[in-house]
């Protein structure tokens, strides 16, 4: 008797148990965050990107406020490459460079290495705090206001004139602000007195961050304060080493306040600076257009500066991990 073949039953694929399958990975919650950031961008763009933007269009006009612009190019721009006037104010932009970057950073660090190591270990803590506080106090007065006390106190007749008659040195008298001479490092000299208390709250607030161990250790091995200061607090401080310098140098391309209650840029474009060449150009004179092209450049260079600072920081960090 011959077998019959049955007809082979299709099989179905084996499926998978649910708990193997593999699951849609959830959905990356980056995409929210950037939501929270839009206020924040709508408000930047409203604050600073319309204005900065208006200013640009306008530097590229002829204009007095009234009246409809004329468009005139980038003769502005030709026009203040050949200022004297405006080199001048970048040559005193310079020296307040000096004066609010240069000296209060290596004073303030100074001090605040002082107040913290010295004065906080041999007195009280509070002693520290309370000079730290002193130091801070011209931070807190307002620019203009500051300005003008300093002007009543170096005027002819002034506070300082006086003491220095007081004292019997009479013979050195002199009007500080209104000699093209003496203008500006007294100006710098007021700057110093007003930015110093940034840098040491700054590196103190640094300062607590670094492991005491590290001082305790270099003192059983018989180092210095200096020696501790040089080898330990430098390094570990260098981050806000950066920021100290980057937010001070952008404070001190576009001063404006200290410069317009002291002296008004004079005399003879002694103290003149690139914001107050700005703000007499563009509401004194009237010429809208040329203003507006100095204020271009300057904001072009303070973004610069800010671009190289923060490339010197990041290249710094990169080289201590790799070390």
């Amino acid at each position: 008797m011959a077998l019959t073949e049955t007809p082979a039953v299709p099989r179905r694929p084996a499926t998978r148990p649910e708990s193997a399958r593999p699951r849609r990975k959830p959905r990356d919650g980056r995409v929210g965050y950037w939501l929270y950031l839009l206020p924040g961008a709508v408000l930047f763009l409203l604050v600073i990107g319309v204005p900065l933007g208006g200013t640009l269009y306008l530097s590229l006009t002829k204009w007095s406020g009234v009246g409809d612009p004329t468009f005139i190019g980038f003769d502005n721009y030709t026009r203040l490459f050949q200022d004297e006037v405006f080199w001048t104010s970048f040559k005193n932009t310079v020296a307040m460079i000096v004066a609010m970057v240069v000296v209060p950073t290596l004073l303030g660090l100074l001090l605040a290495a002082v107040l913290f190591d010295v004065i906080g270990r041999r007195f009280r803590p509070r002693t520290a705090a309370a000079l730290r506080a002193a130091f801070y106090l011209p931070q807190v007065l307002p620019v203009v206001v500051a300005g003008i006390v300093w002007g009543w106190i170096l005027r002819p007749d002034g506070a300082f004139n006086s003491l220095l008659d007081v004292i019997g040195l009479g013979a050195l008298r002199h009007d500080w602000l209104g000699d093209p001479d003496t203008a500006l490092p007294t100006v710098m000299a007021v700057m110093i007195w007003v930015q110093i208390g940034y840098p040491i709250v700054v590196f103190m607030a640094a300062l607590q961050r670094v492991d005491p161990e590290l001082y305790e250790a270099a003192e059983v091995d018989g180092a210095n304060w200096w020696h501790r200061f040089r080898s330990i607090t430098l390094p570990q401080i260098r981050p806000e080493t950066f920021v100290v310098a980057l937010t001070c140098t952008i404070a001190a391309l576009k001063v404006f306040g200290p410069v317009f209650a002291l002296t008004r840029g004079g005399p003879e474009n002694a103290t003149n600076v690139p914001s107050y060449f700005a703000y007499y150009t563009f509401f004194k004179k009237l010429q809208v257009g040329y203003g507006s092209a100095i204020s271009t450049v300057l904001t072009l260079i303070i973004i610069v500066v800010a671009a190289l600072f923060i490339w010197l920081q990041y290249r710094g960090e990169r080289q201590n991990r790799e070390v």
